[in-house]
């Protein structure tokens, strides 16, 4: 079994339920000082913007908000957009989110820059930002909570080097270019092939927002134009069940070796079929559970870690159903 040490369109309301010896007691900030108006006796108010809604893992990070909501006694919203190539949609939920005035904010950027001057706002406002799952280009968030995607992507490309006899050429379905996750999860399994694996080429890298169907045309698309492949990697559950997609309606299930990223129902049963060798999993529950706790901190003026690393595990068949990997898998 193979665990990291490298310690990652609906509106939902939470109101959290205080837990004795884990609820925090929290000051509330002043009206005139410009920060988050809280009224007094109020439970604080934390607004969380996803980079989507649509995937299991989203639905686990909400689970882990929920919980920490509850423990320390906090309200938050998570919401996401409709898909995660729509940045446009994500920039106009945080704009909403900051008009509530909330004590704190968690985000999830979908573009690492687009939101900057949503940023500088929530920092003149003295609201606090905690990042998660993907960080941005400033250092305006007090922490950010998340998988190491780039070490993690780095064990997904061992893994598949070698499945595949250490030589041969693959290709990656990427869910985006723009969000640190997705940049970080393509160059750190670049970087490993490159440093590690000198007769692997990566023949080709498309990019389908993360979406099924996108990706299953992508992967057919690379297909074509490389009958010889060996193997692929996406980056995200919907990335790597397009991959699984096209594999199946090819019938290449046992001449293409596919590793993914997250995990879901389909990618599990993926796996337990024997279409896709293994994947990524990080720790969903926990990367909400975080950030909620971060918020909570530095509401309270206490110390935030800046980067906040939530773990990662490889699983594949062999160890899917044991003991230590069950509780990162969110179905």
């Amino acid at each position: 079994m193979s665990k990291s040490i490298y310690n990652r369109r609906s509106f939902l309301t939470v109101t959290g339920v205080a837990l004795g010896p884990w609820q925090w007691p929290l000051r509330y900030p002043s009206r005139c000082s410009g920060a988050a108006a809280t009224t007094p006796g109020a439970k604080p108010y934390i607004a969380i913007v996803s980079k989507g809604f649509q995937h299991q893992f989203w639905q686990a990070v909400k689970q882990g908000a929920e919980k920490a909501a509850s423990e320390f006694n906090v309200t938050i919203t998570f919401e996401g957009p409709n898909t995660e190539a729509d940045v446009d949609q994500q920039i106009q939920m945080l704009t909403t989110a900051l008009g509530k005035n909330p004590a704190a904010i968690g985000f999830a950027a979908l573009d690492s820059k687009a939101a900057t001057p949503l940023l500088e706002q929530a920092k003149s406002k003295n609201i606090p930002i905690i990042a998660f799952d993907s960080g941005v280009d400033s250092d305006i968030p007090v922490g950010t909570a998340s998988t190491d995607n780039k070490a993690a992507a780095g064990e997904a490309a061992k893994h598949l080097a070698g499945l595949i006899g250490n030589e041969g050429n693959i290709a990656i379905i990427c869910h985006d270019q723009t969000s640190k996750s997705g940049v970080d999860r393509r160059d750190g399994f670049k970087d490993w092939i490159a440093a590690n694996a000198p007769k692997i080429k990566i023949v080709d890298i498309q990019y389908a927002g993360g979406d099924q169907l996108k990706s299953t045309d992508a992967a057919k698309a690379i297909i074509a134009a490389h009958p010889e492949l060996k193997g692929m990697y996406g980056t995200n559950e919907g990335s790597a069940i397009g991959v699984v997609n096209a594999v199946n309606e090819l019938g290449l299930k046992d001449k293409l070796t596919i590793v993914g990223f997250d995990s879901g129902k389909a990618q599990l049963d993926a796996i337990r079929g024997g279409v896709m060798a293994g994947a990524i999993t990080q720790n969903p529950v926990g990367i909400g559970y975080e950030t909620v706790k971060a918020a909570v901190a530095a509401i309270n003026k206490q110390p935030v870690k800046k980067v906040i690393d939530t773990g990662f595990y490889w699983y594949d068949a062999k160890n899917i159903d044991s003991e230590q990997i069950k509780p990162n898998l969110y179905q």
